[in-house]
C-alpha cells in the first residue's frame, strides 16, 4: 500500500532473510511486501522477534536479503545509501569525540569544509536542544542527551529518509515524550520520510500517519492509516474516543500476529 497522489520512495517485494545457526536455517523474515510514500511517517509495530529490526537492516542495506528485493527510488539497495539515515537502538556515539565532533562526523566523511561543518553542527545541536553542551563527551551526558546527539548526527548527513529502530525505547516516559515531540517537529519542518520501528502501541499512534503491524516472521497483520489530527498531545489523545478505538484495534492485531 502507498498513499495515492505521492511517489513511492521505498519498495520491498517478496523480501526474506534466513540466518544459519548451528547448521539450522532460521527464517527471520518471509515474503515481506511494503511500499512507503515519500514524506510519510510510517510506524512499524510488532513484538520482539517478529522481524522488525531485520526488515530495517535489509532496508538500510546493512545485510543482504536471502530472497526478494529492496528498492529506493526504483534503484536496488545493495549497501548503505547516503539518502538514508539510520538511528539504531544502541548508542553508537564515539566516546573520544565531544558532542560537536560527533555531530560533525557524517559531514567530515562527506568532505565538507571545516568552517561549514562547525556552522551546521551548531545549528543541529541547537535544533535538538543541546546548546551549551558542544564540548561535553558522551560519558558526561544522560541517556536522553546522548539520544539527542545521535539524532543530530543522523540529520547531519542530510538524509531524505530516516530509519529508526526503537530509538527511544530505553528512556523514561518523560524523556521519551520530549524526544517524540522533537522528532515530530523536525519531521514537520523537513518533509523527510520516516520509517520508525516500535513495540509500543501508544508511540506508534502518537507518531505515525500510518501503522503497519507485524506478526511472526514479518507477516503484515494490519496496515492502517492513522487520521488523528496533528499536532498530537499524548495526554489529550488518551481520552480521545478515536484513539481508544485505534489502540484496541492495534492491540487485537498484535494478539493475532502472535498466534
Amino acid at each position: 500500500m502507498s498513499d495515492t497522489g505521492t511517489s513511492t520512495v521505498i519498495k520491498m517485494g517478496g523480501l526474506g532473510k534466513q540466518f544459519v545457526k548451528d547448521d539450522l536455517g532460521i527464517v527471520a523474515l518471509r515474503d515481506f511486501d511494503l511500499e512507503i510514500a515519500e514524506g510519510s511517517f510510517v510506524t512499524v509495530l510488532g513484538r520482539s522477534g517478529c522481524g522488525k529490526s531485520t526488515m530495517l537492516n535489509l532496508l538500510a542495506g546493512l545485510t543482504p536479503p536471502t530472497w526478494g528485493s529492496v528498492a529506493y527510488r526504483g534503484e536496488p539497495v545493495d549497501g548503505p545509501r547516503t539518502e538514508m539515515g539510520y538511528l539504531t537502538q544502541s548508542d553508537t556515539l564515539m566516546p573520544w569525540r565531544d558532542v560537536r565532533r560527533n555531530v560533525e562526523l557524517p559531514m567530515e566523511i562527506g568532505g565538507m569544509p571545516a568552517a561549514r561543518r562547525r556552522e551546521r553542527a551548531a545549528e543541529l545541536i541547537g535544533k535538538v536542544g543541546l546548546d551549551g553542551f558542544e564540548k561535553h563527551y558522551p560519558r558526561e551526558l544522560s541517556g536522553g542527551m546522548r539520544r539527542r546527539v545521535s539524532l543530530a548526527r543522523m540529520l547531519a548527513g542530510d538524509p531524505e529518509t530516516l530509519l529508526m529502530d526503537e530509538p527511544f525505547g530505553a528512556l523514561d516516559a518523560q524523556l521519551r515524550g520530549d524526544l517524540q515531540a522533537e522528532l515530530l517537529r523536525l519531521w514537520t519542518e523537513s518533509g523527510q520520510t520516516v520509517v520508525f520501528v516500535t513495540h509500543d502501541i501508544e508511540e506508534a499512534l502518537l507518531l505515525g500517519d500510518r501503522v503497519v503491524v507485524l506478526g511472526r516472521v514479518g507477516r503484515i497483520v494490519l496496515d492502517r492509516a492513522i487520521e488523528l489530527p496533528r499536532p498530537r498531545d499524548a495526554d489529550e489523545l488518551r481520552v480521545d474516543p478515536h484513539f481508544v478505538a485505534l489502540h484496541r484495534e492495534l492491540t487485537e492485531a498484535l494478539r493475532e500476529g502472535a498466534r
